[in-house]
């Protein structure tokens, strides 16, 4: 997840012109999630990516990362947080609209590898509430929003962490991995 260095993931109306990513970035996230199978977002950046990815390789203009990520993106097993969609008709995707909790702890329980977590502010922050992260894989960008959305908004209790690695990059963003303690 790409955050401010001062804790926000957006601009107050869901802004993110301000995240730096270069092809750097981009080799070292295409490396990093082609190790897992699973990706999960809320409704609204799942719309988005459901929008762009399944066909961002195909165009004549298509980057290697597109390329790349697509294919992944068509490959991986996608869930979806929403209370008003409904999954009928979608390929390789998966909606949890309730018993949020439950749900995940199954799936978490599955054989495959990562869930990767993309973007979703507000899938984030129930995920958050209900201790269902393990981890977190952040991208620091050098720049103070001032205001904006959170990444660590309604969250009651401490969340004791273990670094796991950090890694800076040439255009100054820098990543910090961390594990949830106790997961």
């Amino acid at each position: 997840m790409h955050m401010s260095l001062d804790g926000f993931v957006a601009g107050l109306n869901g802004e993110m012109d301000w995240i730096k990513v270069d092809e750097e970035i981009f080799d070292y996230i295409g490396k990093r999630i082609s190790e897992g199978d699973t990706a999960l977002y809320g409704r609204v950046t799942y719309q988005m990516m459901e929008s762009y990815w399944p066909t961002a390789g195909d165009k004549p203009s298509a980057s290697r990362h597109d390329i790349e990520h697509s294919e992944w993106y068509k490959k991986a097993h996608k869930i979806v947080l929403s209370k008003t969609m409904k999954d009928e008709a979608l390929t390789n995707t998966k909606i949890i609209g309730d018993n949020l909790s439950d749900k995940i702890n199954d799936i978490k329980q599955q054989a495959g590898t990562d869930i990767f977590l993309f973007g979703s502010p507000t899938a984030t922050h129930s995920l958050i509430q209900l201790d269902l992260i393990d981890g977190y894989w952040l991208f620091v960008n050098p720049i103070i929003l001032g205001r904006g959305i959170p990444l660590f908004a309604g969250v009651e209790d401490k969340i004791k962490l273990n670094l796991l690695g950090t890694r800076h990059f040439t255009n100054g963003v820098t990543e910090l991995n961390y594990t949830v303690d106790g997961h």
